[in-house]
């Protein structure tokens, strides 16, 4: 099961550029801005999981919870919009390579943090050398891809 929860994280990895890429092109066949487009964007990912809730015998009643749960509870949302206006925004401007390179570099620099401290509830986990050392890499593999041809071109 741990083998198939890997798969998926890597397949999410590999269709991140490609969420970007067709909000990209959402964006300019509606001839609009980001903003929009991300908002289509959203608003078909919920009637897509609302639909699956629904098909998969998702406890609905549940929702009648939310009144219920903690403020910063709610950020997840306007997080994940961040996320997909930012990408629809910042893809044609910098290139996927540099945009997704210095998320991932972000993100797994900040997965330390959470899972050093145990942050939201989180299990600890300890940070190792090894760790730090490939988020290091990953820092430096973000310089490249986003600096390394101008620094080739000044030698």
């Amino acid at each position: 099961m741990v083998l198939l929860f890997l798969v998926m994280a890597f397949a999410i990895g590999l269709v991140i550029p490609l969420q970007s890429a067709i909000n990209n092109a959402l964006r300019n066949a509606l001839g609009s801005g980001a903003l929009l487009a991300a908002f289509i964007s959203f608003a078909v990912g919920t009637l897509c999981l609302a639909v699956i809730s629904a098909l998969t015998g998702q406890p609905l009643h549940t929702l009648w919870g939310l009144p219920r749960i903690a403020w910063w509870q709610w950020l997840g949302g306007a997080l994940g919009a961040f996320f997909v206006f930012g990408t629809t925004l910042l893809a044609p401007r910098i290139g996927l390579a540099a945009m997704i390179s210095l998320i991932v570099a972000g993100q797994v620099l900040s997965s330390l943090l959470f899972d050093r401290y145990g942050l939201l509830g989180l299990p600890v986990r300890d940070i190792s050398w090894v760790r730090v050392a490939g988020v290091a890499l990953l820092l430096v593999g973000a310089v490249l891809v986003n600096f390394g041809d101008r620094w080739l071109a000044r030698l």
